[in-house]
C-alpha cells in the first residue's frame, strides 16, 4: 500500500501542479491556481500519516518506508524550487513573460550546482530524522536494519552529488560561442 500510495503522491504532484499551472495561466486564475499549488504538501502529509500508521499497525520496517521518507525529505527540499522553475516556464510559454534564466557556464553554474547540493543536504536531513523516528519508533520490536540502509544511501546521494558540484567548480563549462559573441545570451535547457 505505501508504494502504491508514493506512486499516487508522485502522480498528483504532477497533475496539481500542471492544473495550478494551467488555471494560472490559461484560464487567467492566479489565484485559484495558487490555491491549486499550496495543496501540494498534502500529499506528503497524507504519506507520512499512513507510512506512520502502517510501522503502528505492526507492519515489518522495510524498503517502502525507507522510500517514503525520502520521497519527503525529495519533495521538502525540491518541491518548491521545482515548482518555482516550472511557473517561470509556464509564465514566459504562456503568459510572455520574461525568459528564466539558465544555469550558465563556469562560476555562476557551479554556483548554481552547490545550491542544488544544498537542497539535498536539506532533503536527505529531513529523511534521515524521518528514519531515525521510525528507527526509535520501532526499538527493539523489530529489524530496521533496511531503514539504516536508507539512511546510508541518503548520505551516499549528498556526498555523490557533492563530487558532481565539485567537479563543475574544478572543471567550469565554457559558454558556446553564441554566448561568448552574444551577452545577452541566456540557456534556458536543463
Amino acid at each position: 500500500m505505501i508504494v502504491a500510495l508514493i506512486i499516487a503522491c508522485e502522480v498528483g504532484f504532477w497533475v496539481l501542479l500542471a492544473a495550478g499551472l494551467a488555471l494560472r495561466y490559461l484560464a487567467k486564475r492566479p489565484r485559484l491556481g495558487a490555491a491549486v499549488l499550496l495543496c501540494e504538501p498534502l500529499m506528503e502529509l497524507v504519506l507520512l500519516v499512513v507510512t506512520t500508521l502502517d510501522l503502528k499497525n505492526g507492519a515489518e520496517p522495510d524498503w517502502k518506508h525507507g522510500l517514503a521518507a525520502l520521497y519527503i525529505g525529495y519533495t521538502v527540499a525540491f518541491g518548491h524550487y521545482t515548482v518555482k522553475w516550472l511557473d517561470g516556464h509556464a509564465a514566459y510559454r504562456l503568459a510572455g513573460g520574461p525568459k528564466p534564466a539558465g544555469a550558465g557556464y563556469g562560476r555562476a553554474r557551479a554556483l548554481h550546482e552547490w545550491k542544488l547540493w544544498v537542497r539535498t543536504v536539506i532533503a536527505a536531513a529531513v529523511a534521515l530524522a524521518l528514519l531515525q523516528v521510525a528507527i526509535w519508533y520501532v526499538g527493539d520490536a523489530g529489524d530496521v536494519s533496511s531503514l539504516q540502509a536508507w539512511q546510508f544511501g541518503a548520505l551516499r546521494v549528498v556526498g555523490i552529488h557533492a563530487l558532481v558540484a565539485a567537479a563543475y567548480t574544478i572543471w567550469p563549462g565554457k559558454a558556446p560561442a553564441a554566448a561568448a559573441e552574444d551577452p545577452s545570451y541566456v540557456r534556458t535547457e536543463r
